[in-house]
Order: C-alpha cells, then structure tokens, then sequence
C-alpha cells in the first residue's frame, strides 16, 4: 500500500485548493424589463440580445 514519506503542509494543501471555491454568478439587469439576466445571454422575458429580436415570446 502506497504510504507518503512526508506530512503535505497546510500551504501546500491550501495551494491545490485555491481553484476549488465557488464564484457568485455574474448577474446583469435587463435594460428593458429590469429584471436580472445572466451577463452574455438571452433576456428570456423579451427575447432580445444587444438591442437584436433573438427569440420569439409566447405572449400569456
């Protein structure tokens, strides 16, 4: 059975995990309804992206 031959310090155990932790999604507001979107993607409620008709919305 494989074994270490040393202890791994807390720094280096620290430094394998840096990229581990969770980053806050990046949240943007919609300049036409105002509600928060993801920043790069569709509004969903109006369907528009950069000022351009992407998708059409189901009217309720």
């Amino acid at each position: 059975m494989a074994v270490p031959k040393k202890k791994i310090s807390a720094s280096r155990r620290g430094q394998r995990r840096s990229h581990d932790s969770i980053s806050a999604a990046n949240v943007v507001i919609c300049k036409d309804t105002g509600e928060q979107r993801l920043s790069h993607h569709v509004c969903l409620k109006t369907g528009m992206y950069r000022g351009k008709q992407i998708l059409k919305v189901k009217e309720a």
